[in-house]
């Protein structure tokens, strides 16, 4: 690919293969097409919402259909362990071999502090905890908590001193994460006892050959993007260490040929293509987006990719919110169609679509396609049935559209 100037829709068909959305899907997903899946989207967001599934399985159901989500587990729990939670982007699941690639931004935050988390810091706490764990094997703060005093300083986060240290030391690579319990909690533990050895003995590269790293898998990730969106992947912007070094990575990464500058229409600032981009003629998406998912999570990106304006309505007061709680993007070909405002009733055994509404390109097949992908949500999160709000105006063509789950 050498044109210098491309139209947003092009620009669009590249993201979404290069996201994986031009993959095939396997009728039975195994550990390598989820391998697959992860090598597209570089890293897996994990969030703690759990109205509808955690954020860090969504996308993979998105690419590779349903699935078995013990082989998310596996991969991420258990040897050969092929991905390790860290903050990647945010809290994020990634490809362990990463890990040495962090050793920059780990330092930083050892460097820091655990002041960072709202709590002040507890003298010689961090490394009781760190004894504790040496010796007595993997814990949860919850495990190790003696009743110091809690904060809620934390984004609403119910976080004790203990919480805060251990989280200090993840932050600083001196413990990882083993697992998350049935009650989502962290279970820390040496890096030597979660790392594979033969990534724990690769050489630690230069601050400036990390950061070309992350902005390379950026780049292939994202297929096509602009500086801006290069240095948010990974959240390279918010790190002193690397901020110094990003226009640099950019520009070695265009001068060895793996980006190459380009326009595209309508976008005010400069984009770069990744060499190994691909355009196709089109793209052939049926998928519901997790907020959490890398097509939707920069919103300026969304809304010049698709047209598609876009916020999660978690964190504003019910009064205020427009299209609801937990709303997914509809992804129908290669443009967003609808968003739809999900929860699953786990105790009834049912997904309430609670409201539905059509963008105003939908095509006259997206309720029909819609109620397709929630009966396979549906079926996938183990739900008998699926119940229509008439809230928006999509709501009356899904009612209609909507098929029983087969028992």
């Amino acid at each position: 690919m050498t044109s210098d100037s491309l139209s947003v829709a092009q620009a669009r068909r590249i993201a979404l293969a290069a996201q994986g959305f031009r993959d095939r899907r396997h009728d039975r997903p195994t550990m390598r097409t989820l391998m697959r899946a992860v090598d597209r989207t570089g890293l897996l967001q994990i969030d703690s919402v759990n109205v509808l599934q955690r954020a860090h399985f969504m996308p993979l159901l998105s690419r590779m259909g349903p699935y078995d989500v013990a082989l998310l587990e596996r991969a991420a729990q258990r040897r050969p362990r092929r991905l390790v939670e860290y903050w990647a982007h945010c809290a994020a699941y990634m490809p362990v071999e990463l890990w040495p690639v962090m050793y920059h931004r780990m330092a930083d935050y050892a460097a820091r502090g655990h002041a960072w988390v709202g709590l002040p810091d507890q003298p010689g706490l961090p490394e009781a905890l760190l004894a504790t764990i040496t010796e007595d094997g993997p814990a949860t703060a919850r495990d190790l908590d003696d009743g110091l005093p809690r904060t809620r300083n934390n984004w609403g986060w119910n976080w004790s001193a203990t919480k805060g240290a251990l989280e200090y030391l993840f932050f600083a690579g001196r413990l990882s994460v083993a697992r998350r319990n049935t009650a989502f909690e962290r279970v820390y533990d040496l890096p030597e006892r979660v790392i594979p050895p033969d990534v724990l003995a690769m050489p630690v590269p230069s601050v400036a050959d990390a950061t070309t790293e992350l902005i390379r898998r950026a780049a292939r990730s994202y297929g096509v993007a602009t500086e801006f969106d290069l240095r948010d992947y990974f959240r390279l912007q918010t790190s002193k260490v690397h901020q110094p070094h990003l226009k640099p990575a950019i520009q070695s990464l265009v001068d060895s040929g793996e980006l190459t500058p380009v326009s595209v229409e309508g976008w005010r600032h400069q984009a770069y293509l990744h060499r190994d981009a691909a355009l196709p003629r089109r793209i052939e998406a049926q998928a519901l987006l997790s907020p959490f998912d890398p097509v939707v999570w920069e919103r300026r990106r969304t809304e010049s990719l698709f047209d598609f304006q876009y916020r999660i309505e978690i964190y504003v007061p019910e009064a205020k919110r427009v299209h609801g709680y937990y709303v997914l993007p509809f992804l129908l070909g290669d443009r967003i169609v609808a968003r739809v405002d999900l929860k699953a009733d786990r105790h009834a055994g049912v997904l309430r679509v609670q409201g539905t509404y059509a963008e105003p390109h939908a095509p006259g097949h997206t309720a029909t396609a819609l109620a397709q992908s929630l009966g396979e949500l549906a079926q996938w999160l183990d739900l008998d049935a699926i119940e229509v709000n008439p809230r928006g105006d999509l709501a009356p063509a899904l009612t209609r559209a909507v098929i029983p789950i087969a028992g």
